[in-house]
């Protein structure tokens, strides 16, 4: 019981995990009002409006800061690791379902023409995101790290 106490009251852990969940929640709602249907997937899915990754890596990277100071290891290595996987959601990812697209599109094609094709289900087309919605998971995070910290850490 004590490593889930700790974990609990770990100011640093639970912003960032505060930011993963507020950015699903946000993703679920602004999906289903764009598409008029709700998709429990988004509660967990990748991609989307805002990035969760985005909001996670930036609420770990802040909160780190705030409770460290900005020449800390743990800010040092948060940040980087931030970085990392905010340009790995808006580049390789953001590719990856650009790419599941179009093979998506292509099967869909060749199967309406009566071609058996031996791939049956959907590849994945929310993996990666647009600039804009880094950006706004990136702030979300760190707007969720500092109301923590001072509000509620």
């Amino acid at each position: 019981m004590g490593f889930l106490n700790s974990l609990v009251y770990n100011v640093v852990f639970m912003a960032a995990a505060t930011g993963w969940f507020v950015a699903q929640i946000l993703k679920t709602i602004i999906y289903a009002l764009i598409n008029k249907t709700f998709d429990a997937e988004r509660l967990v899915g990748s991609g989307g409006m805002p990035s969760s990754h985005s909001a996670t890596v930036c609420a770990l990277a802040t909160a780190a800061g705030i409770q460290y100071g900005g020449g800390s290891f743990q800010f040092a290595v948060s940040a980087i690791l931030a970085i990392i996987v905010m340009y790995d959601a808006r580049g390789v990812r953001r590719e990856t379902g650009i790419q599941a697209q179009v093979i998506n599109e292509m099967i869909s094609f060749f199967s309406n023409m009566g071609k058996p094709l031996s791939y049956e289900e959907k590849l994945k087309e929310f993996v990666g995101h647009t600039p804009l919605q880094v950006l706004a998971g990136a702030l979300l995070g760190i707007l969720i790290a500092v109301i923590y910290c001072f509000a509620l850490g």
